[in-house]
């Protein structure tokens, strides 16, 4: 199944270079990858220390921009926060906010970069691992990193044990080249 998906990227990505190509370079890409909410991202990465391109490209492959979006695991907004992890992370912030408020575009994406940066300094920079936590968990990850079958130096995975982790991690990986190459990042 994952090969299928993973060929299926391949083609995505081969269809959006071909297409901008007839369409207008990168205008083109730019309808499938736009910088919705541009103006958020930029405030809470440059507070947050988070890559641009990062946090569009979770974005994308979350919520596809879609501030509404409800995942069947309950997670909520654009970048597609579990009320429990909204609830760790105000408890950090010491914010009073009801979990409703990842449907607000300016909450989701504040604490959706926020937690990123967490993850970033937990994992050493290492983006891969980060996205990984991001969507699997940073418990889950941490006992990977400690699995010599998942990681040989218990900093970096050799390999993601998770199907759908994997595939979202490259997914994510894919349109952080994107956002790079089209919006010069």
């Amino acid at each position: 199944m994952i090969i299928f998906k993973k060929i299926f990227i391949f083609i995505l990505v081969v269809a959006v270079l071909t297409l901008s190509v007839f369409v207008g370079g990168k205008v083109a890409i730019r309808m499938l990858y736009p910088t919705t909410y541009s103006e958020l991202v930029e405030k809470y990465c440059e507070e947050y220390g988070v890559e641009k391109s990062l946090m569009f490209a979770i974005i994308k492959t979350e919520s596809n921009f879609r501030a509404d979006a409800v995942s069947d695991a309950g997670a909520r907004g654009l970048t597609q926060i579990l009320p429990e992890t909204f609830e760790w992370l105000r408890s950090k912030t010491g914010e009073k906010l009801s979990s409703d408020m990842l449907f607000d575009s300016e909450v989701s994406i504040r604490y959706g970069t926020y937690m990123i940066s967490i993850l970033l300094k937990e994992f050493d920079n290492n983006r891969e691992t980060a996205i990984a936590a991001y969507h699997a968990g940073i418990g889950i990850v941490g006992r990977w990193l400690e699995d010599e079958k998942y990681s040989s130096d218990g900093k970096n995975l050799k390999e993601i044990p998770y199907n759908d982790t994997k595939l979202y991690v490259e997914n994510v990986k894919t349109a952080i080249a994107i956002y790079e190459n089209i919006y010069d990042m």
